[in-house]
């Protein structure tokens, strides 16, 4: 009998194809770029995406201190902490955290976490992540290649 016969082609982690990849944070919306950035760690813009494996990108984001937010978010969402002492609960706006040297990093990566899997998968591939605050990195031995975020969707 002549019939097609497909295989669903399974990547793992010796077999993914992973990038360096670049992205300016410049006048970008918080959640918008995080959850681009989020399905970029993923491999969910690759025909080989395999749910359960690593095979998304390295991404690194640069002028993470430049992002924005709409409405009233920047003064009055809240990101709350806990010390692990009784009453030690914090909270933090946006604006309190960008005076924080590493305030802005923090903000994305926070948004990052809540769209990615969690549990182990997830964990690792919050480590393909890399924010600056400027527009230096540390990561041109791997020539990552620059990349136009608003052209994903």
């Amino acid at each position: 009998m002549d019939t097609l016969s497909y295989k669903t082609i399974s990547v793992n982690k010796e077999t993914a194809q992973k990038e360096w990849v670049v992205i300016d944070a410049t006048d970008q919306v918080v959640g918008r770029l995080c959850s681009k950035v989020a399905k970029l760690l993923r491999g969910k813009y690759k025909p080989t995406f395999t749910p359960h494996v690593d095979c998304g990108d390295n991404v690194i984001i640069i002028n993470a201190d430049k992002v924005v937010f709409t409405g009233k978010k920047e003064t009055e969402k809240l990101y709350t902490r806990y010390t692990g002492y009784p009453g030690g609960q914090r909270f933090n706006t946006p604006a309190e955290l960008r005076k924080h040297p590493y305030g802005s990093e923090r903000i994305i990566k926070h948004a990052v976490k809540g769209m990615l899997p969690k549990g182990r998968l997830g964990r690792h591939l919050l480590d393909n992540l890399y924010v600056y605050n400027g527009t230096e990195h540390k990561h041109e031995a791997q020539k990552p290649k620059a990349i136009d975020i608003n052209l994903y969707k």
